[in-house]
């Protein structure tokens, strides 16, 4: 029946052959801070829901890392990050020539662009000549246009990107911000160091915004028929927690929760952009997180909300809480509204989704570890992969119900970060997630079988040499 809804929707709604495509990546937000993923949830987001209603709800989606940069590494090239080194003070994560979405769809008629953080490094940072152009940047894979930050907000320097040029060099300096009753990664936090003239913290994700519905606006006034690819990516509800008038107190978890509010609302107004351009029936829309938050015990207790829902863990963590995202796809006309799919995704896949909706192939020889998902859009229930690796560290391997992390503890924020294992006891985790999604019964040892396949794959992806 739902082949069958999806074929008469085609036809008579008329998706694009080649639809726009807007993927909206927010940065830190757990995966049970919308009220899609957790009813619980104590902050309002109704756009993110509203998104989930009119389209396709993933409960099993990954980050191929669990913290900014491996996430979006994976994300535009289709690949794990174990395949790259990563120095992105110094030099760009991506190497000249790799096949990014970007690329991709530009080579099939794509307008492109990107608005927001960054995270990939540029060539010959931090120390830039300002009056040259930054070279390795968002323009240099396939973007046509960027507008945004470096890094993350709480990383200096603080100054604005337009394509390869700052807008106005860090010529500045700025002291440490921290906020009481909060850890020092928490509130409003930032590290000191250079910023441009100008650059205030709060003005970012506003000025993110606007140029998004600008972008939007823009392409509408074009009327070249192109289609375009939009990557949006917020600092938001990464720290600093800075929400805007509008929201400030707003919530009930406080200062994040009155950022989530406010991350919510940015994704209302740039899908309204498109309805209002005509552009709603048209687009392909994405929304998830790179990672996830940086939410303790003592936060769940005080506020009562849990931010990765009925996970464990949070950001940079091995166990779920720091690499299962919200990721809710909306594209009227091809995804059954309402619908939620279990099956194991990846952001690798984002690469050969995109490509297949776009009609492209990817170039002879390209080296990835994406797998396309539009089977799964269309209805379909069966695997797209037989395994996921996650963690920039190799360490965690996924192969159906089965998840293995290679060592004791998080590995990440949450304690214990590390456990040494004792004697004739189990040296790593072992989880059977469809019976324990919480990760409280370790296996290890109940199933030696289990733990040495998934090893020895984990073993096999070790062997590859970053480039």
């Amino acid at each position: 029946m739902r082949q069958l809804f999806l074929a008469m929707a085609l036809l008579v709604g008329g998706a694009a052959a080649q639809p726009n495509i807007v993927f909206i990546l927010a940065d830190d937000m757990g995966y049970g801070d919308p009220g899609c993923f957790n009813p619980e949830s104590k902050i309002p987001t109704p756009h993110i829901d509203g998104l989930a209603a009119q389209g396709m709800r993933f409960t099993d989606a990954h980050a191929p890392g669990s913290y900014c940069i491996p996430s979006r590494y994976g994300l535009l090239t289709g690949r794990y990050p174990l395949r790259a080194k990563f120095a992105v003070r110094k030099r760009a994560a991506i190497r000249p020539g790799q096949p990014t979405i970007a690329s991709v769809l530009k080579g099939k008629g794509y307008a492109t662009a990107m608005v927001g953080k960054w995270h990939l490094g540029f060539d010959g940072g931090p120390d830039f000549n300002w009056s040259k152009p930054m070279g390795g940047g968002p323009v240099d894979v396939g973007f046509d246009s960027y507008f945004g930050i470096p890094a993350s907000l709480d990383i200096p320097p603080y100054y604005y990107i337009r394509d390869r040029r700052a807008l106005a060099p860090p010529s500045g300096r700025i002291g440490a911000k921290n906020t009481k009753g909060w850890t020092d990664i928490q509130g409003e936090f930032w590290r000191a160091g250079g910023v441009a003239e100008g650059f205030v913290h709060e003005e970012v994700m506003p000025r993110f915004e606007r140029e998004a519905v600008s972008y939007i606006d823009g392409r509408a006034a074009a009327k070249d028929g192109k289609p375009f690819f939009l990557y949006v990516a917020f600092t938001a509800p990464h720290t600093p927690w800075l929400p805007t008038k509008a929201f400030k107190g707003k919530s009930a978890v406080d200062l994040y929760g009155d950022f989530v509010m406010q991350v919510d609302a940015t994704v209302g107004r740039i899908v309204s952009a498109l309805k209002r351009n005509g552009m709603g029936e048209d687009t392909l829309v994405v929304f998830t997180s790179d990672n996830g938050p940086v939410w303790y015990p003592q936060d769940v207790a005080k506020f009562g909300h849990r931010s990765v829902g009925p996970l464990r863990g949070m950001k940079s963590d091995g166990w779920e809480g720091g690499h299962r995202m919200p990721f809710v796809v909306r594209w009227p006309g091809r995804v059954a509204p309402g619908s939620v799919c279990g099956q194991t995704i990846c952001f690798t896949d984002m690469l050969s989704s995109f490509a297949e909706v776009a009609g492209a192939s990817l170039p002879e020889a390209t080296v990835t570890d994406s797998r396309s998902i539009v089977p799964l859009l269309e209805g379909g229930d069966q695997p797209i992969r037989d395994a996921t690796v996650l963690r920039l560290n190799v360490s965690v391997m996924r192969e159906g119900k089965w998840k293995l992390i290679d060592h004791l503890g998080s590995g990440g924020f949450s304690k214990p970060r590390r456990v040494k294992p004792t004697e004739g006891g189990a040296t790593g985790q072992l989880y059977d997630l469809e019976a324990d999604l919480g990760e409280t019964k370790n296996l290890w040892q109940e199933h030696p079988g289990v733990v040495k396949r998934l090893r020895a794959r984990l073993a096999r992806y070790r062997a590859i040499r970053p480039r």
